[in-house]
Order: structure tokens, then sequence, then C-alpha cells
């Protein structure tokens, strides 16, 4: 990394340049990028004995303080600042940073980390699962608990829960409102097992009126899902990881949220096999086919960033984490802008696996296999994309010409 003068002197920070420069190498960051914010610790450390901060003392509220001066001295800011909030992390590490100062939870964090625990424990719900919970329930007993106070919950009754959901739907799709009413739900019986309510307003909660399955399901043909293959640019590490997810989607019709979950002991490769781990923790075992494993040999061998993380797929830029599941719309949106096609997220892929497969001659119940669905009901949806086979079981229409 060479020698970065402010390192060689007795500012607060010098003794911890090295861990920091260490620990952004280890973090993924290449070494122009590493100098440069080790550069930019120094601009810190000097700010601090300006200041008569003592390395001890700093704090993410410190930190605060010295972006904000930058500003405030037409200075360059520092470009990346959670980088200098890892510079606290590993002083804290190290005894240096004292912890910072946790304020006392409100009745109504309280509650929700009680149901949160409910929702894990007893549920046995997925993490992204009980965060979308918890958000809900975040807004419903914060709103409620600023007029009435406590938690938010006490007191509730089914007039106010009707009148907050007449509220959702005049801002929200009816789809939107149903999620909302689940999530609804799921609180209130929790708050009548936590006996903070006296009646089961869950089971009272009416559910919002819509047809169930009446459109029919939008896919996206073969030759587009060729075009967006072809448009990755194989050549980069950003080509060849998104390659290798739009594959995935593509042949096996894994869901976004499996993609991102996918690690490194999930693939078998001597018995071909991938561990997909769905819905509800549920684990299934897909075959391999020849080109997702090409495109994930591909990708672990030439594009993937070295490290201890054992997740497949990771992010492009330092520090190299996990890719979630919502930045995986964000890969096929961009692979719909290069191919030209109209733009469409990752279960429009596994949509049009499923229409291909019917096309192919393969049974609802092959692919009910293929797609992973608990309930062959599920599946039947995709009945009405057959159009071959729904003419010759049509009946006719009386007065109409066939």
């Amino acid at each position: 990394m060479g020698t970065i003068s402010w390192t060689c002197g007795g500012s607060p920070l010098t003794s911890f340049a090295a861990d920091y420069g260490e620990a952004l190498v280890g973090l993924g960051y290449q070494p122009g990028t590493t100098k440069r914010l080790v550069t930019e610790m120094g601009g810190l450390s000097c700010w601090m004995a300006d200041h008569g901060v003592e390395a001890n003392e700093l704090t993410e509220g410190r930190v605060d303080e010295f972006v904000a001066s930058c500003a405030a001295l037409g200075r360059q800011i520092p470009s990346r600042r959670p980088l200098l909030e890892v510079l606290v992390v590993l002083l804290r590490r190290v005894g240096g940073a004292p912890d910072a100062v946790v304020a006392e939870p409100t009745p109504t964090e309280e509650l929700n980390d009680r149901y949160a625990l409910y929702l894990t424990r007893e549920r046995g719900l997925a993490p992204s699962t009980v965060d979308r919970y918890v958000r809900m329930a975040k807004v419903f007993l914060t709103e409620r608990a600023a007029g009435v106070g406590g938690t938010g919950a006490e007191g509730l009754d089914a007039a106010e829960v009707f009148a907050y959901l007449l509220r959702l739907r005049g801002r929200l799709s009816v789809g939107s409102t149903k999620r909302e009413a689940d999530d609804l739900r799921s609180l209130l019986r929790f708050l009548y097992w936590d006996r903070i309510i006296e009646v089961d307003l869950g089971t009272a909660l009416p559910p919002v009126a819509a047809w169930r399955n009446t459109g029919i399901p939008q896919s996206v043909s073969p030759v587009e899902v060729r075009a967006l293959l072809e448009g990755c640019d194989r050549s980069g590490s950003d080509g060849q990881r998104d390659f290798a997810i739009l594959t995935l989607i593509a042949r096996l019709g894994l869901r976004a949220c499996e993609v991102a979950r996918l690690e490194l002991d999930d693939i078998d490769w001597r018995a071909g096999e991938i561990a997909v781990r769905g819905k509800g923790r549920r684990v299934d075992r897909l075959p391999m086919c020849d080109d997702v494993g090409e495109a994930l040999v591909d990708y672990l061998q030439q594009g993937r960033p070295a490290g201890n993380e054992r997740h497949v797929f990771l992010t492009l830029l330092a520090p190299h984490v996990p890719i979630c599941a919502c930045s995986l719309t964000d890969v096929v949106y961009r692979a719909c802008g290069r191919a030209g096609v109209a733009r469409v997220g990752p279960h429009r892929l596994r949509h049009g696996l499923a229409t291909d497969l019917l096309a192919q001659g393969a049974t609802l119940v092959e692919v009910s296999q293929v797609l992973r669905h608990r309930d062959l009901a599920t599946t039947a949806v995709y009945a009405k994309v057959d159009f071959v086979r729904l003419i010759q079981v049509a009946q006719p229409w009386p007065g109409a010409r066939r």
C-alpha cells in the first residue's frame, strides 16, 4: 500500500492506521481505494488532534461532526462515510472507541421485539417475513401510540382496525391492501396470544374482497429469455455474475430469495444437484443442468471476489457481502435494458419457465414439481396459458362460431 505521511506522525489514530488498512483489504477493497480511505482516515485523525479528541473518545457522532466540518469548510467530503464507521467498529474491537450510548427502548419497541420473537419461535417464519410483519406492526402501533400512549395496542377494538384498513384502501392497490390485511391479522392474533387484548380480532378481520386468478399469468418468451442471457458481457465479473443469476432463475425457476440464499455448500458437484432453500424453511434438491453448472463455474472461478463468505452471489463493490433478494430485481431490469425487451422482474422469468414447459408437453404435475409448489392448485393457474389444449376441451358458446 505504500507509506502515507500521516501514519508516521503522532496523531490520535496513527497507531490504528495499519490495522484499518488490513481491515479494508480483508473486506475486498482494491489497493488504490484502500490508500485513499486510509488518507481520509488521516483527515479524521488530524481533526481529532485539533479538537482534542482522543482515540477512546471516537464515536459515530464524532465522525458526523468531522464530515459536517469538511462540508462547512468547502473541503472534499469523505466519499465513503460508512468506511469511517468501519474504523469506529475497529477501534471498539481493540479497546479504543467507547460503545455508543443505547437509548432505552419505548414500550412499542419492546412489544415489537416480543412480536419478532413470537414470529420466529412460535410460527417458525423466515427472517425476511418476520421483518415485513414487524415493519407493518411498528407503523400501526406507533401511529396509535401517539394518540393513546403505552404500546399502542391497549384498548384496541374492531372499529379502529376497520378504519385503519379503509384508510389503507384509499391509497393502495387491492393486492397491497390484501397483504397489509394479512400482516395486520398476524399482529392481532399475537396481541391476543400475548393477552394484551381480550378478543381475538384476527379472526374477526374480514378478508379484502378481490377475485383470485382472474388474469392470465404474464411471462416472457424463450426468445426474450435467450436475449437476456446473450446480453450479459461475460468478459467481466459483473456479466459473469448476472449471467449465472439469470440462468438459475430462467432454467430452474428459482425465486429471487432462493438465489440470494444459495451457499457454496448447497452445490453438490459430484451428484449434479443444488439444494434450494425455499419458503417456510423448506429445502429441495434440484438437478443441475449443464448450462447452469457452466454458468456457476464461470462465475465462481473468474468473477466471484475472494474471501471467506459462503454465500454464492456477492456484491460487486467492496465490502463484498451477500447480494440481497431485492437487488436481483435490478439485475433482471438491467438485463432487459441491454436486450431491448420490456422490463420484467425475476418472477416473470419463473412464469416463463412454466409456460415453456407446458408448451413442450409437460403436465401440470411436472410443472408443479419443477416450481416446487406445495399445492397443485397453485400450479393450476398456468392451465390458462395452454391455449392449444384449452381449445380442445372448450365447449361452443351459444350463438358463436368456432
